[in-house]
């Protein structure tokens, strides 16, 4: 009976002892595998901020490098320049400002394509590509809910302004609004939620438009509101070579530049280059293999569009126009009409340099 009492006793305290000892060992080991957690989230945190960092200055040299190095290699379209001038100096009295290009067959033409003129609603293509930058970075989210205020009320084209104030729409009809019917109001909320007219032109800065920037809210009658044809052209060219946008925003980008309404000056032009005169510009195009994303801006003393074409051959090339003259002088959009339709032969040769046999 002693033995069994004994031998009890002793399991008693070695499970004690055994109990104090691993007490006192979690008490050791718990923070430093707390400590060690902790680093590790603030490494991935610090890790992911910086690869953000890093993207953005990718970003913003891919497109200087444009400027500064890789457009040199590229060659000039002479011939196309010359008809461009030949148009231009019947207007003696107009501004015009041109770029065209082709990465698929690096060519290009310009004219005056680093002047900053008025933008007109052409800047909202930057802006859209500033929400998708900052949208891929969990900045501002796609069904995010904006709220119509009295200060984001833009007359003019669209009509969001005719809504009642306090009214809530989702950030991807915003930015739909904004292009298709090229909704001043809409662009009004999205440079709000983008973080005000300071930040959208840091945000241009980072992407390596230069020549592009926001000093009012739209309409922006008096064109204050500043770009290139050259900071548009290839703002879209790596956009939809995938250096600007991943993927995904990459897609978003053309469908939401596809619904684009107007398309009375790129796509009339390149229509008249093929020989033909419609209202129905983008139906006519299609029939004959041609694709065209644009956008366009009229404040009367300022007409702009910029485009994505797509040729029969599945190649691509991208044209940006600026005229400035007369208030809503009927020869300013006409003139970007008939620069538009003298590019038809230039990609005509994309085509067959695409498909050389």
């Amino acid at each position: 009976m002693n033995n069994r009492l004994k031998v009890l006793t002793n399991i008693i305290l070695t499970s004690i002892g055994l109990s104090i000892l691993l007490g006192s060992l979690l008490k050791i080991v718990g923070p430093i595998n707390q400590n060690y957690k902790i680093n590790k989230k603030i490494n991935f945190i610090e890790k992911s901020r910086r690869s953000v960092k890093k993207e953005l200055l990718i970003k913003k040299s891919n497109l200087s490098l444009f400027y500064n190095n890789k457009l040199g290699k590229f060659e000039r379209l002479e011939k196309l320049i010359n008809r461009w001038e030949n148009l231009i100096i019947k207007n003696p009295d107009l501004y015009v400002s041109a770029f065209f290009i082709s990465l698929d067959d690096l060519f290009y033409a310009e004219i005056n394509s680093d002047i900053k003129l008025s933008a007109a609603s052409s800047i909202k293509v930057p802006i859209l590509i500033v929400l998708l930058t900052m949208i891929e970075n969990e900045e501002i989210f796609w069904n995010e809910k904006l709220i119509l205020t009295e200060d984001t009320i833009g007359s003019g084209s669209g009509w969001m302004a005719y809504r009642e104030i306090g009214e809530v729409f989702p950030v991807y009809e915003v930015a739909s609004e904004m292009i298709r019917v090229s909704d001043n109001t809409a662009t009004n909320l999205l440079i709000k939620r983008l973080g005000g007219i300071k930040i959208v032109n840091q945000k241009f800065k980072e992407l390596g438009l230069k020549n592009t920037q926001i000093n009012n809210y739209l309409p922006d009658l008096d064109g204050t509101n500043l770009t290139s044809t050259k900071d548009l052209s290839l703002a879209l060219a790596l956009v939809d070579n995938g250096y600007l946008l991943n993927v995904r925003s990459r897609d978003i980008f053309r469908e939401i530049m596809g619904t684009s309404k107007t398309n009375t000056l790129i796509p009339s032009g390149l229509l008249r280059g093929l020989g033909k005169e419609s209202k129905d510009a983008d139906y006519y195009l299609a029939l004959k293999g041609y694709l065209v994303h644009n956008k366009t801006g009229d404040i009367g003393i300022s007409y702009s569009d910029t485009a994505l074409i797509q040729t029969p051959h599945n190649s691509r090339a991208f044209a940006s126009f600026i005229v400035k003259g007369p208030f809503n002088d009927p020869r300013s959009p006409e003139l970007i009409r008939n620069l538009s339709a003298e590019l038809i032969p230039f990609l005509v040769l994309e085509q067959k340099s695409s498909n050389p046999n």
